[in-house]
């Protein structure tokens, strides 16, 4: 009896624990809502009257001074935020339509008096007291037009903060491939500097591009496609240290770096990377071997073995990984998980060479690529710091 009580207490810890984390997520994703709704409406005010000339110059200066003078202790309306702001409306406008209006803009509720019909949109005819923004103007009371966010969840875009929101426009031109970023921050809640490592490494492009013999080697469709975007064809290894530009790291002295920011490694890799070991020990026929990096992947459910090379690619490294996946499939992968996949990651490959390699491998395997900050393209180098400025910050 006394059994079955503490099984019923904790049967109702769970569903009450479980109630209250929900009601929170809500609530901040409502928080957040409002929040980019206030700063789209105020993004439109800026952008009418600063891009028209009506305010002269310097007046988004002169009104972030004296908001936070009228408000002390208000954050976020600094003049870059506030640029921001107007950069957030202008981008997204054309592809957001108004709802019905069915709020109140002053001590009285609106009336059919108030509205007109233009262009398939509400719009307000009686004036607001100075300085109102209209609310059929803020996100939070639109929605998307089919076949302009209808890619993504209405939700996704909503629950982003705006931090979030500015990296993205910052960093990206496209449509799909800013809702691309919306829709991967929602889903699998990244942190800001998740977000700004997978903008430089250009996840986008990279995605689901790494050479690999996945479609000859998996059977199942579901998972060959899984496990193809489970993989990018190039991994930026931004911390690691290198004294001088060009300069290749030792394949042991890249592993010891790695290890000393595996958490860093992990973020690069993706999602569902759990780390299993480093110079993970197989014994076959009595003799020992070792695999640089052992991790296992929970969407795939199976075993990932990484092997670390310098310099170009070589068809050899295949047969190595071949035969460490063999072994790993027979002496460590447990009878529910899926077949172990192995990731040779080298300084450079040839598409011919690598692709000639593959042919009559049983292993699902794929070949990527790594590259250091110092080598990223001019127009990424100036979001890191470099070597000396790092230095003088220590």
């Amino acid at each position: 009896m006394e059994q079955q009580s503490i099984l019923n207490y904790s049967q109702a810890i769970g569903a009450i624990k479980t109630a209250i984390l929900q009601s929170r997520y809500r609530a901040a994703v409502m928080v957040n809502g409002e929040m980019l709704s206030l700063y789209f409406g105020i993004g439109k005010y800026i952008s009418e009257n600063s891009r028209e000339g009506f305010w002269g110059t310097n007046a988004i200066e002169v009104i972030s001074q004296q908001l936070q003078h009228e408000l002390p202790g208000l954050r976020g309306f600094g003049v870059s935020n506030m640029k921001n702001m107007r950069q957030f409306y202008e981008i997204w406008d054309e592809l957001i339509i108004p709802a019905v209006v069915t709020a109140e803009f002053s001590n009285r509720p609106l009336s059919t008096d108030d509205l007109k019909i233009a262009d398939n949109e509400v719009v307000v005819i009686r004036p607001l007291p100075a300085g109102e923004i209209r609310r059929d103007l803020l996100l939070a009371n639109r929605q998307p037009p089919a076949g302009d966010l209808g890619s993504i969840e209405w939700k996704h875009f909503l629950s982003i903060g705006f931090s979030h929101h500015c990296e993205i426009l910052a960093k990206t031109q496209a449509v799909d491939e800013r809702l691309f970023y919306i829709e991967r921050c929602a889903t699998e809640f990244w942190s800001k500097e998740k977000l700004r490592y997978n903008l430089k490494s250009d996840l986008f492009h990279k995605q689901g591009t790494v050479p690999n013999n996945f479609k000859t080697t998996i059977s199942d469709a579901d998972l060959c496609q899984r496990a193809l975007l489970s993989f990018k064809s190039e991994y930026l290894l931004n911390f690691v240290n290198i004294e001088e530009p060009g300069e290749e790291p030792d394949e042991r002295v890249l592993e010891s770096e790695i290890m000393l920011h595996i958490k860093k490694f992990i973020m690069a890799l993706g999602k569902d990377f759990s780390f299993v070991g480093n110079q993970y020990r197989l014994l076959v026929e009595e003799q020992e071997y070792f695999i640089d990096l052992l991790f296992f992947n929970r969407q795939l459910q199976c075993l990932v073995a990484i092997e670390l090379k310098r310099g170009d690619f070589k068809p050899e490294y295949l047969g190595k990984m071949n035969f460490y996946l063999s072994a790993l499939d027979d002496f460590v992968r447990l009878p529910h998980e899926k077949p172990s996949i192995g990731i040779i990651l080298c300084k450079s490959q040839k598409q011919g060479i690598v692709e000639y390699a593959f042919r009559d491998m049983s292993k699902p395997m794929g070949v990527a690529s790594y590259k250091f900050a110092s080598e990223l393209p001019e127009q990424y180098r100036d979001i890191l710091p470099d070597t000396e400025t790092l230095r003088q910050l220590l």
